[in-house]
């Protein structure tokens, strides 16, 4: 009878783990056939938040759309349609001449009276600083200046030329044809501002000669290393302008034709600024950055990110997922299982803030179902043993 009660009980520990073991390969199975992924159904779905606590989130429809010729063609076709112009003011070569401001210094010579040189002050030829004034006549808060025998000369707004031709009336009257030379020998009045990512930003005085927007990235220190060229903001009398010099040169347009003004702040954007996510089966996951030149194709991305895991990724399953924050995301796929796929990669240019995802292969997804699963597996053994 004893025999017979342990081998009841025998069999009902063996009949324990049976049913153990059954139900952890039934989880399996279902698992295998829910395994977690990114892969992604047409259409997809995204929620969106309810209108009431109560309702459940609504579903947004996102089309998901295949990479191939025509739809890079259509990009482009909406680019160049959403392409912005810059205004016709903006892009010339001459300027309204260089007119004085309080600040500058003035050399005034009169030929064959060396008397005047007094006049000139007894600053020093060598200024220690650049904001020092050169040996000269600085023009005053008011805007006036004094020399003798003419006395006090409002010369704001006035050229060099008009501001001689004043000075030679006005010595006319004690001295017989007087041979009068005014020159700028500092600039201080006029300025514009460089700011973002030039190697030396600051102020960059503004001279007789023309500013140019290159020359004031060049009086800066020029580019640094990331730089976005595709995205030069400047600023005057409180409008903005986006300056894509990348385009420009592709429309067949000069960047030195425009021309800075006095009080215009430039600032060069960071290529920071507009990175592209790439997560999912790659070699390194990374936020890769464009190009100088601002562009950024789905394959520099792929590259930047060390490539497609070969191991572990499926490459039929890829995707940008663009205007995720927005109120209308896109879905974009491609299969890259073809190396031709990749001709396609190399045109399909990405925006800032698009996310690239590769998903991973099906060996992957039920190797990490495993590696969930197990734990939960063993302890439930673990514990029927345990009871024994």
């Amino acid at each position: 009878m004893a025999k017979l009660r342990g081998a009841i009980v025998a069999g009902g520990t063996t009949l324990a783990r049976g049913v153990l073991l059954m139900s952890g390969v039934s989880m399996l199975l279902s698992a295998c056939s829910s395994a977690p992924g990114m892969r992604m159904i047409t259409p997809a779905t995204l929620p969106i938040a309810a209108q009431t606590a109560n309702e459940p989130a609504p579903q947004l429809q996102v089309p998901i759309t295949d990479v191939n010729v025509e739809l890079i063609a259509k990009l482009r076709e909406e680019a160049l349609r959403n392409r912005s112009d810059l205004p016709a003011a903006l892009l010339q070569t001459s300027s309204d001449g260089y007119t004085l401001g309080a600040g500058d210094v003035l050399q005034i010579t009169v030929w064959d009276h060396p008397e005047f040189a007094a006049a000139l002050g007894a600053q020093p030829a060598t200024p220690v600083r650049d904001t020092d004034p050169t040996n000269g006549i600085v023009v005053n808060h008011g805007g006036d200046i004094q020399f003798p025998y003419v006395g006090s000369i409002h010369v704001v707004g006035m050229r060099p030329e008009e501001v001689q031709a004043v000075v030679t009336r006005g010595l006319s009257k004690y001295f017989k044809d007087p041979q009068v030379t005014v020159r700028i020998a500092s600039f201080r009045s006029k300025q514009v501002f460089v700011d973002g990512e030039v190697k030396a930003p600051g102020a960059v005085p503004v001279t007789d000669i023309p500013m140019t927007l290159y020359e004031a990235v060049s009086a800066s220190g020029g580019f640094t290393a990331t730089a976005d060229q595709s995205h030069v903001v400047l600023v005057r009398n409180g409008a903005s302008y986006t300056i894509n010099l990348t385009q420009l040169l592709e429309q067949g347009k000069s960047p030195a034709q425009i021309v800075l003004r006095d009080g215009d702040l430039l600032r060069v954007g960071a290529r920071d600024d507009n990175g592209v996510f790439v997560m999912g089966e790659v070699t390194k996951p990374a936020t890769v950055l464009p190009m100088r030149n601002g562009k950024l194709t789905l394959s520099d991305a792929l590259s930047q990110a060390g490539s497609i895991n070969s191991t572990s990724a499926d490459p039929r399953q890829l995707y940008v997922i663009r205007g995720s924050l927005g109120g209308s995301p896109q879905v974009f796929h491609l299969d890259a299982a073809s190396p031709v796929s990749m001709v396609l990669a190399n045109e399909f240019e990405l925006q800032p803030k698009d996310i690239v995802y590769v998903d991973g292969n099906g060996l992957v997804r039920l190797s990490r179902v495993l590696s969930l699963l197990l734990p939960a597996i063993n302890a439930g053994l673990t514990a029927a043993i345990v009871t024994k």
